[in-house]
């Protein structure tokens, strides 16, 4: 799943991961009037201001320029009297700047905790399954009430004299220089790095908004398996079992290898997915149990009255029951990339969504390209694909693009009775916490801090960790627990985010400098996720392998072939949104038909030398390209940086695994190399993974 951040300062990310609302026929260009009309500040009077700065303070000549340059660049005659607002506002000796560095961190830190407590509020029974979601709950959510925070800062002026005293730094330079940088530069460039757009209230506020409807969307995608149905029309899934699209439909697939009845049920699942991407589902079998539908043949039909199921809604629509879905699924898209387009004209230095994604993740585009590249065409996958093609006794089908290695040895149905036992509602999961924090290698008192800090919330999606964003307030894990209690999928995604919420309380809690709070970027907290969810059946209490070469060779061979899974996907999602750049006027219609064209050329080219297939669309059919656009890269590289520091750890008991989590998540959000270097001594690369793949396919 994904760690959801709310950083009131952090637009570029806001704005790259949700959209304002589309309508078809809108226009979803951006006119060139529609940025700012206010004129900018003119030449003579910034000369005229570092003039009489420099004569009062000419010590500060060069921090003068520098910072009256960075408000210039941001400053309109509507601000009113720059020079007046210089000689007030810049602070000269040393204690004064260390005394502004302070006042505004911590003020910062209150208006991003409070900010981020509100917006959870507003989403709270939209996110969390508390019952029947009323009428305004989509209205509540859709409210961002810190959509004029940045506006705000910038119309009193605090953002100003941020920018006025504190070096801003590019991209570049943080890449070139960061090594060199103190501890306190750093956090002086998070701070005028929430400043370095000036992006209109308005734009933010619908931003959220669209947000909003895409999460609901996505968390409401539910399929009912006993009524979706074979190629030859049989019921193969029990009654009750409801699954989210993608990742339950994902892990269920998954689940089924250890299935007799596995292949018939994985090819309907795939049958479905396929449904999904191109948009031919029909509208009326999404989250409708009343409903049997054939994704083969695409018949829909009204499910015999013993086979309903016992708690199906009275009311939901049955008709007209062959309707597609058709562009419903790429309307949030669109929202997202309007949003996006407008956001553009006022982010000079990142132009556009995706050089904003990438300058947030602090990894230029052309390098992740390379690494996903570099692993996607690695003669390693066609050596791991007859591994797998030994194991399974047949030849590979695309669905075995989710095989694990070592992997459907244990029925998912016995891990479901364990963990429905266990974990009857969320509460149970909480009580567990710190029981499962200290197998992992904590002591008593750290778990007993870090489960005191860690809200558990049942989830309408599949789950997801939100932050917080002030000492004082808890993250929160969500996960789904059904009626008869929290099966398999919601246990493991649960440890997942549990990763997340550690990571999360001591990078907020223990960090020297709190506007260094967290992780360098979403796929460091992804990495660190993954290190917990790798411990998942072991905390279970499931017994170790008894070959533990073996399955330490498994667990190698695993994450190439769950990385070589999603590198795909990222790229697809990349390769779209270049696209819609290239198309801007494009409609929902036309933006399915180039992602799924987009999805089958990328199978094509690199999964069906391995798995075969013809026209598979399977590539688009993850959720967070709905409902977090531009965040699946993310994963790839999470992957890197969870094997290396994994790597790094081998051997190591459960003591040193905590004392080194807790190290790597408390460093802070410097550049993700210089993160790993700490981690692990090396920066991030796809390498390592490569060298000890070849090394696990040897006999």
């Amino acid at each position: 799943m994904r760690a959801v951040s709310t950083r009131l300062l952090s637009l570029t990310v806001l704005l790259a991961l949700a959209g304002c609302p589309h309508r078809d026929g809108a226009d979803h260009t951006t006119p060139v009037a529609e940025v700012v009309t206010d004129a900018p500040v003119d030449a003579k009077v910034v000369a005229d201001a570092k003039a009489q700065l420099r004569g009062k303070y000419p010590a500060a000549r060069e921090r003068i320029d520098r910072g009256l340059d960075q408000v210039a660049s941001l400053w309109r005659r509507s601000d009113g009297d720059l020079v007046e607002f210089a000689l007030a506002q810049f602070a000269a000796e040393p204690a004064d700047v260390d005394a502004l560095f302070n006042r505004l961190q911590d003020q910062l830190e209150q208006i991003e905790g409070h900010g981020l407590e509100l917006g959870r509020s507003l989403r709270w029974d939209t996110d969390v399954d508390t019952g029947a979601i009323l009428p305004i709950d989509p209205l509540l959510a859709g409210y961002d009430p810190t959509a004029h925070v940045v506006a705000d800062l910038f119309t009193t002026k605090v953002a100003f004299v941020a920018l006025l005293n504190f070096p801003l730094t590019t991209l570049d330079e943080r890449l070139r220089d960061g090594a060199s940088y103190s501890r306190r530069q750093w956090a002086e460039a998070r701070l005028t790095g929430k400043f370095d757009t000036r992006i209109p209230a308005d734009i933010s506020q619908q931003a959220a908004a669209a947000g909003a409807a895409a999460d609901l969307y996505i968390a409401n995608y539910n399929l009912w398996m006993h009524h979706v149905l074979s190629e030859d029309g049989k019921r193969l899934f029990p009654s009750g079992k409801r699954l989210i699209s993608h990742w339950n439909l994902r892990d269920e697939l998954k689940a089924n290898y250890a299935d007799a009845d596995g292949i018939a049920k994985q090819r309907t699942i795939v049958a479905a997915m396929q449904r999904i991407v191109t948009q031919t589902i029909p509208r009326a079998v999404i989250d409708n149990p009343r409903l049997d539908w054939n994704p083969f043949t695409n018949e829909v039909t009204v499910a015999p009255a013993a086979e309903i199921e016992a708690d199906a809604p009275a009311d939901r629509e049955t008709s007209p029951l062959t309707t597609p879905e058709d562009g419903t699924r790429f309307e949030h898209v669109l929202a997202t990339f309007a949003a996006a387009r407008r956001a553009d004209a006022y982010s000079p230095t990142a132009p556009t969504a995706m050089a904003r994604a990438f300058d947030d993740a602090e990894v230029p585009e052309a390098r992740m390209r390379e690494l996903l590249v570099a692993l996607l065409g690695s003669p390693l996958v066609g050596e791991a694909a007859k591994q797998i093609e030994a194991a399974l006794g047949r030849d590979l089908e695309p669905l075995d693009l989710w095989y694990e290695f070592g992997g459907g040895e244990t029925p998912e149905g016995e891990l479901d009775a364990v963990t429905k036992q266990k974990y009857p509602t969320a509460d149970a999961f909480k009580a567990d916490m710190p029981r499962i924090l200290v197998d992992l290698g904590f002591t008593k008192d750290k778990a007993k801090f870090l489960s005191d800090h860690i809200a558990v919330d049942p989830s309408r999606g599949a789950g997801h960790a939100m932050e917080a964003e002030r000492r004082g307030d808890s993250p929160h894990l969500r996960t789904r627990v059904e009626a008869d209690g929290m099966n398999y999928k919601g246990y493991n995604i649960a440890v997942h985010e549990l990763g997340h919420n550690v990571e999360q309380t001591f990078g907020l809690y223990s960090v020297d400098h709190n506007l260094l709070a967290g992780v360098p970027n979403t796929a460091c907290t992804e990495a660190l996720a993954f290190l917990f969810q790798a411990r998942d059946l072991a905390l279970l209490g499931w017994p170790a392998p008894k070959d533990a070469a073996k399955a330490h060779r498994h667990e190698v061979l695993d994450t190439f072939w769950n990385t070589f899974e999603i590198a795909g996907s990222s790229l697809v999602e990349l390769d779209v949104w270049h696209w819609l750049y290239e198309h801007p006027d494009a409609t929902a219609q036309e933006l399915r038909d180039a992602t799924v064209k987009i999805a089958r050329d990328t199978w094509a080219k690199y999964y069906a030398p391995v798995l075969g297939g013809k026209d598979v669309s399977l590539l688009g059919i993850y959720s967070h390209t709905i409902a977090s656009p531009l965040y699946l890269f993310n994963y790839v590289l999470g992957h890197f940086i969870a094997f290396q520091v994994e790597q790094s750890l081998a051997g190591a008991d459960a003591a040193t695994f905590a004392k080194q989590f807790e190290s790597i998540s408390s460093y802070g959000a410097v550049t993700p190399d210089l993160w790993m270097i700490h981690a692990t001594g090396a920066p991030i690369g796809v390498q390592g993974l490569l060298d000890a793949t070849a090394k696990a396919l040897k006999p």
